[in-house]
């Protein structure tokens, strides 16, 4: 069985195997209390930013956890990142569908006040809103024992999604809307080449891929046409309509194999691949 991770709110670019690190906090309690992990048993911890430490327990003091580091490493940066555009949704389907796209491998999320939304993020709510958002994706990082916790951005409405895909697609990436009545599979959609062959933006980053999901009322004509006027491909998931608590995750889990994450080797399934160069 894969050993439990725990999140570090200190860095742990200096520690190297023989090293001790203390777990207290939230984590030490989790760790020490609710888990009753004891000495002798193995604990992962991450900065989340792709560094794991992995380690065994030395001794537990309630909510201090002393640990051994018997090896430190170093999950590189995703060659492309995969994104999710997550439309607002009633009932929580919003938070079940980023719960599963990061347990699945998301690097990346953008919140989406769609035309359509129900669900309305302005002032407070806004910021408590993301917060549980935020929330969301570290406790399904922990469960899915991720390194790199993904990006949770600031909510954009559809006129700033039109201007972030226009962003993207100038990069070397590609934005995918998902639609019931697009006639491309998501599995013919060409996807960029993984840094760092690909071409990369000006900061040197991976070239990203989104996928756009919208509300339980759909994405409007209006928004389609400005996404696709952007660069965006509209493509179809499958014979059937998912809500959007499930479209998003199982289109991350698609893509994420055709990058090769899921044991097929990079650039497998990938032959309609964007050109690497102009």
């Amino acid at each position: 069985m894969s050993a439990p991770v725990f999140l570090a709110e200190t860095r742990l670019d200096d520690l190297v195997p023989g090293d001790r690190y203390v777990l207290d906090g939230a984590e030490g309690r989790h760790a020490g209390v609710v888990q009753r992990r004891g000495p002798g048993e193995r604990v992962d911890v991450s900065d989340g930013a792709g560094l794991r430490l992995r380690c065994v327990v030395e001794q537990v003091d309630t909510s201090r956890v002393t640990l051994l580091v018997q090896e430190v490493e170093a999950e590189p940066e995703p060659g492309v990142v995969l994104t999710l555009v997550q439309a607002l949704a009633k009932g929580d389907r919003d938070e079940m569908a980023i719960e599963a796209a990061t347990e699945v491998g998301v690097d990346a999320i953008v919140p989406w006040q769609a035309e359509r939304s129900v669900v309305v993020w302005r002032g407070e709510r806004a910021a408590r809103s993301r917060a549980r958002w935020l929330a969301t994706v570290r406790t399904a990082s922990k469960q899915a024992r991720r390194a790199r916790l993904p990006r949770t951005d600031v909510a954009v409405d559809s006129r700033g999604l039109a201007e972030l895909a226009a962003q993207v697609v100038a990069a070397g990436g590609c934005v995918i809307v998902l639609h019931e009545e697009a006639t491309t599979p998501l599995a013919d959609v060409p996807l960029p080449v993984p840094a760092p062959t690909a071409p990369v933006d000006e900061s040197g980053g991976a070239p990203a891929v989104l996928v756009v999901v919208g509300p339980e009322g759909g994405i409007s004509a209006g928004e389609l046409e400005a996404f696709t006027s952007a660069g965006a491909v509209a493509a179809r998931l499958g014979p059937h309509v998912l809500r959007t608590s499930t479209a998003g995750p199982v289109a991350v889990a698609i893509l994420a194999e055709r990058l090769g994450r899921w044991g097929v080797e990079p650039g497998a399934g990938t032959e309609g691949a964007l050109p690497s160069g102009p």
